[in-house]
């Protein structure tokens, strides 16, 4: 090609860039695997084939001229562009799978189990996206979410599905001090302010279950997983989705409050885009999210 012509030798202009950056042509032979004076005969021809000097050499020192600074500048953008198009084209190589889910289904249930699923599939590049607000199909961003509700939904087919109960849960510490006995005004409730109350509050807890009692939290958070957090460290009872807080009931740093249990209405639905192109990642993802919901 014309422009091949025009160039000087592809391993001095790396050379240089190197040079350049580490100011120094010993941290720069290190860096590239080469002797000093390897580094010194690079920089020599390419002087000598732009014919005028690309450093002045000072006692201990080296100091590029400004031709050598601009060329170097340039270089710099260069290589860093390259480097980000090869690395964008190995991301598209490899199999990606990106799940999407609630920060809470993220953080008490998927995270826990995601490394069964990368040990079974180490050549897959697993992305979680977690947010409370509603995660979209549409783009084409995520390949396999967990969302709650009733479905169906306009822009994913449901491949699984599972529903859940939910109770008040407390610290083991916690229930000791309280005591034995149905739950009253006097108890510290924590509740979980979000927006989409299909996750239950107190109020609608009480109502549905048929209680009677006027609950004020003490507490109040806008993160579901701060209202266990607290809960866990002995502030109050909160809401415990069974499934979700699955862990901390086996381990018992959570135990049931009350016995009163309340069918949730919602289902966590294992679901994939509706417009989406299938891939083998998404698939395997699938499927696993199928087997451990119902697992």
């Amino acid at each position: 090609m014309q422009f091949r012509r025009r160039l000087p030798s592809l391993t001095a202009l790396v050379t240089l860039e190197a040079v350049l950056r580490r100011k120094s042509f010993t941290l720069a032979a290190t860096e590239l695997g080469v002797t000093q004076a390897a580094v010194s005969r690079q920089i020599a021809a390419l002087e000598e084939e732009l014919g005028q000097p690309l450093f002045l050499r000072k006692h201990r020192a080296i100091e590029p001229t400004p031709a050598c600074v601009s060329l170097g500048a340039t270089l710099a953008k260069s290589f860093a562009d390259i480097a980000e198009s090869v690395e964008a084209i190995q991301s598209r190589s490899q199999d990606v799978v990106t799940i999407g889910a609630t920060v809470a289904f993220s953080s008490f249930w998927l995270l826990p189990r995601l490394a069964e699923f990368r040990r079974a599939n180490p050549g897959i590049l697993v992305r979680v996206i977690s947010q409370d607000n509603p995660i979209t199909l549409d783009d084409g961003e995520i390949d396999v979410a967990i969302r709650y509700g009733v479905p169906p939904f306009s822009d994913g087919t449901v491949i699984a599905s599972r529903g859940d109960v939910v109770c008040p849960v407390c610290s083991p510490d916690h229930l000791r001090r309280r005591g034995d006995g149905p739950l009253g005004s006097a108890d510290e409730f924590i509740e979980t302010d979000v927006l989409d109350r299909s996750w239950y509050g107190w109020a609608q807890w009480v109502s549905l279950t048929g209680g009677n009692i006027e609950i004020k939290p003490s507490l109040r958070f806008n993160h579901y997983t701060e209202s266990i957090a607290a809960a866990r460290a002995g502030q109050g009872i909160a809401l415990g989705w069974r499934m979700l807080i699955g862990t901390f009931l086996d381990d018992r740093t959570l135990v049931p409050a009350a016995e009163t249990e309340l069918a949730a209405e919602g289902r966590y639905n294992v679901i994939v885009p509706i417009k989406a192109k299938r891939s083998h990642a998404g698939d395997l993802a699938a499927a696993w999210l199928t087997a451990s919901l119902h697992g």
